[in-house]
């Protein structure tokens, strides 16, 4: 049941790949909630996906982009406002890529080459991202700009990898990022550190199924998942949330307030 928490409003959504991904959660949830918007992701990705298919579900339009392209984001901002038929009051950034995981490389054996472009692709989009909006003034005031990050930028996941590195970078802009856009254009931003999920990206980790077994043991509520995720983000998107910005909110059921649970006390 929708409570139009989001009717009229306008927004972009980044990196919808399938079914299972939360931001493909987001913009039905979106949908429902009665807010508008453009789907985007990277050309490569929208041909492993079934972005189309999501778009016919909600009505939205498509629109190719780049994320580490100054030139592309550019254009989807320019676009999407032309599209949508105004300026934007909500971003979802859902990127994150990294080449030394794809290719089995230890974190003490980086390919540095890699490693730029996994951190250009997961974090540094994102400061792309909102300079494109704020150049533009393509945001309304009391807009909400959201992106998606883990809490190994906090604490050490081994098999997380350089990833750990580009969601402290990307935690970093949201807060850098956010001053400025809150003190000039009344816009938040924040990043939801969410449980480990089962997307088609999440599972692409070593030892993926392991650590959501043992995550889901430790939170007091258990994980939360891909469609609780898009329920949050939602709210963040909403009114309802107008003084929350620079935040780093963990969206785990307790995981990073929980030391030790009796279940992997029994475990062990």
């Amino acid at each position: 049941m929708g409570y139009n928490l989001l009717k009229g409003k306008r927004g972009i959504i980044f990196g919808a790949l399938d079914e299972n991904s939360i931001a493909w959660k987001t913009a039905q949830t979106v949908h429902d909630e009665g807010g508008t918007f453009v789907l985007t992701n990277a050309p490569i990705a929208m041909r492993m996906g079934q972005i189309d298919e999501l778009a016919k579900k909600t009505g939205s339009e498509i629109i190719p982009a780049d994320a580490t392209s100054v030139e592309d984001l550019d254009n989807l901002v320019a676009k999407s406002v032309e599209i949508l038929g105004g300026k934007i009051d909500f971003v979802l950034h859902s990127i994150g890529m990294s080449v030394n995981v794809r290719k089995g490389r230890a974190y003490t054996d980086e390919k540095y080459d890699f490693t730029q472009k996994g951190w250009d692709v997961s974090a540094l989009s994102f400061h792309k991202v909102m300079q494109s909006l704020y150049k533009a003034d393509a945001m309304n005031e009391w807009g909400s700009i959201v992106a998606l990050t883990y809490m190994a930028a906090q604490r050490t996941f081994p098999d997380y990898n350089d990833m750990a590195d580009n969601k402290a970078y990307l935690e970093s802009v949201a807060r850098s990022f956010g001053y400025f856009f809150g003190k000039e254009k009344k816009v938040r931003v924040n990043t939801i550190s969410q449980s480990p999920t089962a997307t088609t990206a999440g599972q692409g980790v070593k030892g993926f199924d392991g650590f959501i077994s043992y995550a889901e043991k430790m939170s007091p509520l258990g994980n939360a998942s891909a469609q609780d995720c898009a329920d949050y983000t939602v709210t963040l998107f909403s009114d309802l949330t107008r003084k929350v910005t620079m935040q780093n909110l963990f969206h785990d059921g307790g995981f990073s307030n929980t030391g030790v649970s009796q279940e992997v006390i029994e475990k062990f």
